[in-house]
């Protein structure tokens, strides 16, 4: 009877785990297309968000737009019984040694913490950019709206709290307002280093920059395609990391990868009509977003972002020439694409914020063996441990096996030399932590 009632119990909790999760269908039917439609309407009214932009006025620049971003947070945290904290973070930036900026300045970022009921350091942060710009960056009065760059990323962040704060998780989740992004990526890198120096625990970060249009400048119209950048490798790996990686694999396998591969699943499993890219680059050709101060330190993040841009928009003064309209106005973002994108960043952070954290010391052996063998050590929180596999070309975890609250497992068949292999740690209710690459070899079994 023992046996009988054990057996049925690993399969109630095999079958649970095969399940999507009503809620995270729920928090995508919440988001709202015309809030994040008001929000960024606000933002633009602003007339500039320029980084040195008057700080003192209640209705323009940079210093209203922040003050108004806290105060919606606020407003988030009376309607969840004080469920988020907010406050600014802020750093000195200088004129001398630093091209893009035309006088000091202090780079305040506004930061809404939603703390977790079981792991309150750790923590998924969702990042928005208050700035915006004009074709010259140093001009910092005249207008300049950036509705899709980047109100949209905003308003969408502020969204993403409204919605997510009506439910309670076990990790910490953060939404960020961060500045000085188009001078030199100034918010994120004194997030970053406030976030080391005060011993965060961060999942990962995802980094909204332009998530409101859907006519490229290429002519394609898209609402359903979106791209999510991801860096290889960390870039402060160690010389031993690299050389080890030379033999054993692993070149596309970094902590932001795997990020952005629970971001792909994600969307795929619960939002399927959407088309996610993942692009192997860091960010595009040649440029930069708010994630990359926080991967230079070793923090996972991607960049989440539309498919198809329209250069006319982004980076420019208002004016008509040769009967095209520049620059980057409201009218031209899709709130209902905003929304979509707002649901994917939602629904991501909603997962990974409901999940035990990743396995630690996941090691692999098998060489020259017919099977492979993986073994990790155990996390609190999770009830048992998934193993994922797939070919060395495919971007994507394919293969998968649930193995039950065991610290090692042997994949008889499975040869250790024609696949790739992770593993991730399983909660109660099904939610997945972050894959593991295996980072050490298993010579005894």
């Amino acid at each position: 009877m023992k046996k009988l009632l054990t057996a049925t119990l690993l399969l109630v909790i095999t079958f649970s785990f095969s399940q999507t999760d009503q809620k995270i269908y729920d928090i995508i039917d919440a988001v709202s297309a015309n809030r994040i439609k008001k929000n960024i309407k606000t933002l633009v009214d602003f007339g500039t968000r320029n980084t040195f932009s008057d700080t003192i006025s209640t209705t323009r620049g940079i210093g209203a737009a922040r003050r108004w971003i806290k105060s919606e947070f606020d407003d988030i945290s009376k309607d969840c019984n004080n469920c988020i904290t907010t406050f600014y973070q802020k750093d000195l930036v200088t004129k001398k040694g630093n091209r893009r900026v035309p006088h000091d300045a202090w780079i305040v970022n506004v930061v809404a913490i939603q703390k977790g009921t079981k792991y309150p350091n750790r923590y998924i942060i969702m990042s928005g950019d208050i700035d915006s710009r004009s074709s010259n960056t140093m001009n910092f009065t005249i207008d300049a709206p950036g509705a899709n760059d980047n109100a949209s990323g905003m308003a969408g962040t502020i969204e993403a709290a409204r919605v997510l704060s009506k439910y309670k998780f076990e990790n910490s989740i953060i939404y960020v307002g961060l500045s000085g992004e188009e001078q030199g990526l100034f918010g994120g890198a004194g997030l970053a280093k406030y976030a080391k120096d005060n011993d965060w625990d961060i999942i990962g970060v995802l980094n909204n920059d332009m998530i409101g249009n859907i006519t490229g400048v290429d002519g394609v119209i898209d609402n359903r395609a979106f791209r999510i950048f991801s860096e290889p490798v960390p870039a402060n790996e160690t010389e031993r990391q690299r050389r080890a990686r030379r033999f054993y694999g692993g070149e596309v396998d970094g902590i932001s990868r795997q990020l952005a591969r629970y971001t792909h699943k994600m969307t795929k499993t619960y939002m399927p009509e959407m088309n996610p890219m993942m692009i192997y680059r860091l960010d595009r050709f040649g440029r930069g977003g708010h994630h990359r101060p926080f991967n230079d330190i070793g923090f996972a993040g991607i960049r989440i972002m539309e498919a198809h841009e329209n250069y006319t928009q982004q980076h420019q003064d208002l004016r008509t020439e040769n009967g095209i309209k520049y620059g980057d106005t409201f009218e031209h973002v899709n709130f209902a694409y905003a929304k979509k994108l707002t649901a994917v960043n939602a629904i991501t952070m909603a997962g990974l914020a409901s999940a035990p954290p990743s396995p630690k010391n996941v090691g692999i052996g098998g060489i020259v063996e017919a099977s492979a063998k993986l073994q990790w050590d155990k996390v609190d929180g999770a009830v048992g441990y998934k193993i994922y596999w797939r070919d060395t070309t495919s971007p994507t975890w394919d293969n998968s096996r649930y193995v039950g609250d065991v610290s090692r497992f042997l994949l008889k068949g499975i040869v250790i030399d024609n696949f790739f292999f992770g593993v991730a740690a399983v909660g109660k209710d099904g939610h997945e932590s972050v894959v593991v690459f295996p980072s050490k070899i298993v010579r005894k079994w």
